[in-house]
């Protein structure tokens, strides 16, 4: 993966220079050149980067392994929802708001806790969010009615989101530009597959089980997370380590000794009233983030929907049960796998571009993927639309969720490069806007595809939604041509 992507999906605040460290206040040096001199810096044993390669592989697997087990808990709501119905005598649109509404929790999350890491680090973040994430999934699980069931649902998946804001920037702690490749990419596709292993999982659970089960088994996979996260995770933020370090020198040798957090200027309301209202500001008034906030989140919409509209074509057309259902979404995971697994051909790619350009990599060069992945997403839509009769065996439309599922994680990821890199000075904005608008859409589609496959067909849906794709495929191919142009003309962009 490339240094820029490595940026992308960092922390929502990971610093690029002194303006896009995100939404939280800037840290000036001393206005005294004596002072200077007690300014702390880290030893050499004391840098992140420098521990044990096997021990920074730990750490990016706990890391990985908890956002995967956030973004899972999304979609194992999917196949909880008819038990749900008859126990709290809801309809199946009250049910479906169990995922929409931990789905907008997962969105709106990432711009509290990215302010608040700035402040008070990496690790202190992930230890009480996955706590309070812990805590109040016990409250989803013996919930005695629905309200209390789906206002605990939105505040999971809230205190999850740190790891969707957070957690990249401490694997761009631990390596360099030269190593994190490996390691990002590993972190990267965690979330990504999770909603997909999110219905494979609670498939099997409510086939054999209670529909609470689904989260006494997911409690069971948070313990452990959080006990790995509390054993061996350390702290991996600079400026936190600079802090602590000043601390101890203070109180052992000289109170003159400081860290740039001592100085931080602003406020931590200030921080995150900033965090909240740039991205904002940028839909509303760049149209080229706004298109490609609103390319992306079709897409994740259409991904959340098919929790509903996999159920219709599988278990209405081939008579699957609810866990072998389960299983069909191992194509879209296939699919993203695939997608990933290209990563070293798209290195080499952009370091070519990077000697013909002096160093550089152009912005819009990152939408070259995208191409593909626009190409490929509709393709698949298309692909299963066609395939969903009964009479057509249940491999094919599984097979057409492979292009999918890839051209999902091309499009994603080209347009997060795009996002950092175009909008650098703001670059934790820029992807908050697309994780806020990308998370609404998420949570809006699962309400409404019942009722559009009732209506409309397993095939005239599922085409519907690839027309829609298809609109939105020359998105990259028109920004790769003219985004210079427009970034030029932004009031944004670099």
């Amino acid at each position: 993966m490339s240094s820029s992507t490595v940026a992308v999906l960092s922390d929502h605040n990971a610093p690029i220079d002194e303006e896009s460290k995100g939404p939280g206040p800037t840290m000036p040096k001393s206005s005294n050149p004596a002072d200077e001199d007690f300014l702390v810096s880290l030893d050499e044993s004391q840098d992140p980067q420098n521990m044990a390669t096997a021990r920074k592989w730990i750490i990016v697997f706990v890391i990985s392994s908890a956002a995967l087990c956030v973004t899972c808990a999304s979609s194992m709501a999917s196949f909880t929802e008819a038990g749900a119905q008859a126990e709290f005598h809801i309809s199946k649109e009250v049910a479906i708001l169990s995922i929409s509404l931990y789905i907008e929790g997962l969105g709106l999350g990432p711009l509290v806790f990215g302010p608040l890491s700035e402040v008070y680090g990496r690790n202190l973040i992930y230890r009480a969010s996955y706590v309070l994430f812990f805590a109040f999934n016990f409250a989803v699980a013996f919930a005695p009615n629905v309200v209390v069931y789906l206002i605990f649902r939105f505040i999971t998946g809230f205190c999850g989101s740190a790891f969707m804001s957070v957690a990249g920037g401490s694997v761009s702690d631990l390596f360099t530009d030269g190593t994190v490749a490996n390691p990002m990419a590993f972190y990267t596709v965690s979330p990504f597959i999770g909603p997909v292993v999110g219905p494979l999982i609670s498939g099997f659970i409510n086939q054999n089980l209670n529909w609470r089960w689904t989260y006494y088994i997911l409690l069971m996979w948070i313990f452990a997370e959080l006990v790995g996260i509390f054993v061996l995770i350390p702290e991996t933020y600079v400026p936190i380590l600079l802090k602590w370090k000043a601390e101890k020198m203070r109180a052992n040798k000289d109170t003159r000794y400081w860290a740039p957090l001592d100085r931080k200027e602003g406020s931590l309301v200030q921080a995150i009233l900033r965090s909240c209202y740039t991205p904002l500001k940028l839909v509303i008034f760049d149209r080229m983030a706004l298109l490609l906030d609103l390319w992306t989140s079709m897409i994740l919409g259409i991904l959340y929907l098919t929790f509903q509209a996999f159920p219709v074509i599988f278990t209405d057309n081939h008579g699957f049960n609810m866990q072998t259902t389960g299983l069909t979404f191992c194509g879209i995971g296939l699919g993203m796998l695939i997608g990933v697994s290209t990563q070293p051909y798209w290195n080499r790619m952009y370091t070519r571009i990077s000697a013909a350009n002096k160093g550089t990599i152009p912005p819009e060069s990152r939408l070259l993927m995208g191409e593909i992945g626009g190409v490929l997403t509709p393709l698949g839509l298309y692909w299963l639309a066609f395939t969903t009769y009964k009479s057509v065996h249940w491999i094919v439309p599984i097979i057409a969720s492979v292009p999918f599922g890839t051209g999902t994680y091309f499009v994603f990821t080209s347009t997060f490069s795009y996002l950092v890199t175009a909008y650098r000075p703001i670059a934790a904005s820029a992807m908050a806007s697309n994780s806020a608008l990308r998370s609404t859409f998420g949570a809006i589609f699962p309400l409404f595809a019942g009722a559009m496959y009732q209506r409309l067909g397993t095939v005239g849906a599922t085409a519907l939604l690839a027309g829609l794709m298809t609109l939105m495929a020359p998105l990259p191919f028109i920004f790769r041509r003219i985004g210079s142009r427009l970034r030029a003309e932004s009031r944004f962009a670099v």
